[in-house]
């Protein structure tokens, strides 16, 4: 046994180098005394409504990490929850007023934001919010997010309230997703759109030539 976590201290060391190595065993030992289920959370992490928050098995995450979950409405299932081997990367920012469902095996890279939640509603003519109002003072409009299995969500993401990003689906950098994405398809952009999506006949990505990919 002992042997085996000697093997294991030198590959970390060798991998991330020594001051490196001795900061991820640090925050090893940090995070499974703090967090049940989880392989690691890199420090520093800024964490609010914990219990709010579910971990599935062996969550991994950069630094920076930011989950925000406000149980304004008093229901007593999780709000933030997070699937089997999910890792996220440094600077990610996800918060929740009503529900982020996030699956197994997911990727998510660095910098990506994830919301349920807007301040005020300006999805009409007739708006609740008024410009007159403080920002920070407009009710809170939301609509649950899901994130299914296998997705992979590329570098500095944005993922909006009431979206659903399908089975493995690949959401390109830098994109803002607005709707509704397929499984296993590919989006890019601002907005999001459909560039591509698996044939699993022909075991292929394939370029798809308009939008018609997207859920209504």
């Amino acid at each position: 046994m002992q042997v085996k976590y000697w093997r294991l201290l030198v590959k970390i060391i060798k991998d991330y180098g020594l001051y490196g190595g001795l900061r991820l065993l640090v925050d090893i030992v940090v995070s499974r005394s703090l967090f049940k289920k989880v392989r690691v959370i890199r420090r520093p992490f800024y964490i609010r409504g914990l219990s709010n928050i579910g971990f599935g098995k062996n969550f991994t995450s950069g630094v920076g990490l930011r989950l925000d979950a406000f149980n304004i409405n008093n229901k007593n299932n999780l709000i933030i929850e997070f699937g089997s081997n999910c890792q996220v990367n440094d600077y990610v920012h996800i918060g929740a007023v009503e529900s982020i469902r996030i699956g197994n095996n997911v990727l998510i890279a660095s910098k990506v934001f994830i919301s349920d939640h807007n301040h005020g509603d300006y999805s009409s003519d007739i708006s609740s919010s008024k410009p007159s109002e403080y920002p920070s003072d407009r009710k809170l409009i939301s609509k649950p997010v899901v994130i299914d299995d296998d997705v992979w969500i590329g570098e500095s993401v944005t993922v909006l309230p009431g979206v659903t990003i399908g089975r493995g689906a690949i959401v390109g950098a830098l994109s803002v997703v607005t709707k509704d994405v397929e499984p296993y398809t590919i989006v890019v952009g601002t907005p999001a759109r459909t560039i591509k999506k698996y044939d699993f006949k022909k075991s292929g990505w394939f370029t798809v030539e308009n939008d018609s990919c997207f859920r209504s």
